[in-house]
């Protein structure tokens, strides 16, 4: 057999590539040519570029053959892997081996099955550990990641934390009563990694010096996690200012100048122009939802103050049926930052702090205040804004669903009927208040969200049920029996158009 010093010669000698060494190849250095990207097309039919190129001369194979003739001598080695080849393997040996092999690959595989069984119920013990430990000075539950930080760190990132914490309301809140903890402690159940993945990318976008609210909206389109939803929806209202260090001193000024409206217009209420609003407005609180928090004597009183300052300082519109319901929302996510309870309808609202509540309501008065800016025409003299809210409903179902819009057409259903309510209660009336809050996250994200995208909301409602509204035939007959009779129209409920299609959501 030829040495290998002979074969390395031999390559060199023909210009052939030797085998397992690397070769340059051409154009890997430059990015590919692309037409589309040049602006240039070769078009058919068009002559390819006539730049000369040198020939290599071609050999004959006889003389390839001579020059490479060493390459195919079989030497001893091969010889031997030849015999062995052609010796004839026992049958029971390797039906044996073969045996040996399966079991112990199933071995393995179930041993690896057991380590992951094994690590899985690890981390499920953790993380109830996590979830179960008491947070006794409200501060926020360390995520997991944090969880594992080492003790020399704490004084690094100690500047990091405080900076965090202004990005939350909480130097001029008192401290929680006993038994009382932040929404945001271990109490609440396990997250989800998705979940958990998604609060500390609002985490890191608030703990900014100044919060992208540009980022904010794109995050918060999807859903804000319960526990930063406080915060997120004072500055999607634009509440507060995105700095951070701006903020305290915001939320100082504008409670001091709420409670400062409170003193100067509340007790005007029994005067002989302002009694009719109050009166109003006093009937219409214990209609609102939900029922057990409506029913509590300090929930009234605070929603009494909020809904008279506010038609006091907007003669314009002055107070009108379904504002009522806009303060709720925000009144059980603030609520939320000082309690503990998932369900804010079961709590006992007067058990917390004067100071706690004064806040709540003050904050809250100052987004609901914000929203109806932006939908005040709703609530103006013969509402234009609603009745213009109602047509552009008609016509977007008209387009999207021709034979929903034919069917009510029919049956002589006017989109008036069903749909003021939808727009003077922003839907409250319809779904769930937990419902309501999560699609607040999605209107505080749009720059028009509750008035045009909220016709959207609306159409896709009616899309949603199309195949209940295609087989009622009696729309009169169920109205009957679910009417409700408000100030200004007899607007029929859920079942009289969508049958039992709320109940679903």
């Amino acid at each position: 057999m030829a040495s290998e010093g002979g074969k390395k010669q031999f390559w060199k000698r023909s210009g052939a590539k030797v085998p397992g060494s690397i070769q340059h190849v051409y154009g890997a250095q430059h990015p590919p040519f692309d037409p589309l990207l040049h602006g240039t097309l070769v078009k058919p039919g068009s002559k390819p570029p006539t730049t000369p190129v040198k020939l290599k001369k071609v050999s004959t194979f006889q003389e390839f053959e001579s020059n490479t003739s060493d390459a195919w001598d079989l030497g001893d080695d091969d010889d031997e892997l030849l015999a062995i080849a052609a010796e004839n393997l026992n049958t029971e040996v390797v039906m044996e081996t073969a045996h040996k092999v399966i079991e112990n690959h199933s071995k393995l595989q179930e041993q690896h099955k057991f380590q992951e069984e094994h690590l899985q119920e690890e981390k499920q013990v953790e993380s109830a550990e996590l979830t179960s430990t008491a947070c006794g000075d409200n501060r926020l539950v360390k995520s997991i990641s944090e969880g594992h930080t080492s003790s020399s760190s704490d004084n690094a990132s100690e500047n990091t934390s405080m900076q965090r914490s202004q990005s939350l309301p909480q130097t001029s809140t008192p401290p929680l009563v006993s038994g009382m903890a932040d929404c945001n402690t271990s109490v609440t159940p396990a997250l989800t990694e998705r979940e958990a993945s998604r609060l500390d990318k609002f985490k890191l976008l608030l703990a900014g010096p100044n919060t992208d609210l540009e980022e904010l909206r794109k995050l918060s389109w999807s859903g804000i996690p319960k526990r930063v939803r406080p915060i997120a929806w004072k500055l999607l209202s634009g509440y507060l200012p995105a700095n951070v260090d701006r903020r305290e001193s915001t939320l100082q000024r504008k409670r001091k100048e709420y409670f400062a409206f409170v003193e100067q217009y509340y007790d005007s209420r029994n005067d002989e122009n302002h009694q009719d609003t109050y009166r109003q407005i006093h009937i219409d609180i214990p209609r609102m939802s939900p029922e057990v928090l409506r029913l509590q004597p300090k929930v009234t009183e605070i929603f009494e103050r909020i809904l008279f300052i506010w038609a006091i300082r907007h003669p314009a519109s002055g107070y009108v049926q379904g504002i009522n319901d806009l303060v709720t929302p925000f009144f059980v996510v603030f609520v939320c930052e000082y309690i503990e309870e998932e369900e804010v309808e079961n709590f006992d609202v007067s058990s917390l702090p004067e100071e706690v509540l004064q806040n709540i309501e003050a904050d809250s008065y100052w987004c609901m205040s914000k929203l109806l800016d932006g939908i005040q025409d709703n609530y103006t003299f013969a509402q234009p804004g609603i009745q213009k809210k109602v047509k552009m409903l008609e016509e977007l179902v008209s387009r999207i669903d021709e034979q929903v819009h034919r069917h009510l057409d029919q049956h002589e259903v006017k989109y008036l009927q069903f749909a003021f309510r939808w727009m003077n209660n922003l839907l409250m009336r319809e779904v769930p208040l937990r419902c309501t809050i999560r699609l607040w996250d999605t209107y505080q994200s749009e720059p028009e969200g509750f008035s045009h995208f909220h016709l959207y909301v609306c159409a896709a409602f009616l899309v949603r049920w199309r195949k209940e509204i295609l087989e009622e035939k009696d729309f009169q007959a169920d109205c009957k029996q679910t009417m409700l009779h408000s100030h200004h129209h007899c607007l029929p409920l859920g079942n009289c158009l969508l049958p039992a299609c709320f109940l679903s959501i």
